[in-house]
This record gives C-alpha cells, sequence and structure tokens, in this order.
C-alpha cells in the first residue's frame, strides 16, 4: 500500500470527486437530515462551475487524498477575512481511523498559516455526533449556533466551530 498524497483538484479530477462525495455524503449524511437535503446540498456543491473556482485560485484550494491510485477522500477551504473556513474534509469510511484525517487536517492549518489567517472555523451538522467529537480532539470549540435556510423548504441546523492556528 504507498502513502497518501494530498492533490490538488484538476478538471480531469471533477467526475471522480463527484462520485467520491456522493460515496461519501449519502450513506452519512441520509439518516441524519434525509435525503432531500443531502440532494440539495450536493446540487449546488457539485457543479463544474461551482469545481473551477478551486482551480489556480489564491483564496482557496480543494485537493483528492490518493492512496494507490484512487481518491479516497477530499479537503477544502477557503479564505474569510483574517480566518480560514475548512469548508469540506471527508475520507471514505473505510479510511478512517488510520491518522489520514488528522494528516488533511494538518495541511489545512498549515494553509491557514501560508494564507496568515488567526483561526480555521467550520460548520458541522448539531447531530453529526462522530465529527463534532472529531473536530473536538483536534481543538475545535463552539462559536456558536446556527440554521441556514439553503433553500427549497431546506434548512442546515448547524454548529460553527473554531480553531486558532
Amino acid at each position: 500500500m504507498s502513502e497518501p498524497k494530498l492533490k490538488p483538484l484538476g478538471e480531469d479530477d471533477f467526475d471522480i470527486l463527484i462520485d467520491l462525495v456522493r460515496r461519501i455524503w449519502l450513506p452519512h449524511y441520509t439518516p441524519l437530515v434525509g435525503i432531500g437535503t443531502v440532494e440539495q446540498i450536493l446540487a449546488g456543491r457539485l457543479t463544474h462551475d461551482n469545481l473551477r473556482r478551486y482551480i489556480g485560485a489564491d483564496d482557496r484550494g480543494m485537493e483528492l487524498l490518493w492512496r494507490d491510485g484512487v481518491a479516497i477522500g477530499y479537503c477544502s477551504y477557503a479564505v474569510h477575512g483574517d480566518e480560514m473556513k475548512l469548508e469540506q474534509l471527508y475520507l471514505l469510511p473505510q479510511h478512517q481511523g488510520q491518522g489520514l484525517g488528522r494528516m488533511m487536517m494538518e495541511h489545512v492549518e498549515s494553509r491557514a498559516r501560508g494564507f496568515g489567517s488567526s483561526a480555521i472555523f467550520l460548520q458541522v451538522n448539531k447531530s453529526n455526533a462522530q465529527a463534532i467529537g472529531v473536530y473536538e480532539k483536534s481543538g475545535f470549540t463552539l462559536r456558536e449556533a446556527v440554521v441556514i435556510d439553503i433553500g427549497n423548504g431546506f434548512v442546515m441546523d448547524d454548529y460553527i466551530l473554531e480553531k486558532p492556528v
């Protein structure tokens, strides 16, 4: 088994990423928020136009985690003022618990320091106890609770967590 490696998203990776996201999100989030909410969120995130915003950008990044020629996870982040938002950090379930999430988190923290960010923040669904626990172990604390209307009658009921870098 080869060492895992993060590589910036390229246009040739769009369909690979879309397949990976759906394989992670559908089984994980459908029980938490329902298929309608999951599909609403993914419809907005998984467009080629949206993904192109990450390619060659100065203020954001999206990277796929590869092992043995297969994409097994991904992360994305963007600068927001003097902070960085961790937009997404996901691994296929069979690759969790191997330190790969921590590796990606350390990468995002390094990127945040490189951008001169004072902190990293993220949104996590209030019902996602597993992710909340992982983030808390990584040093994130609660900033606030939010309910965000994402259209078509769907909302995201989330916590905003933060961590100084």
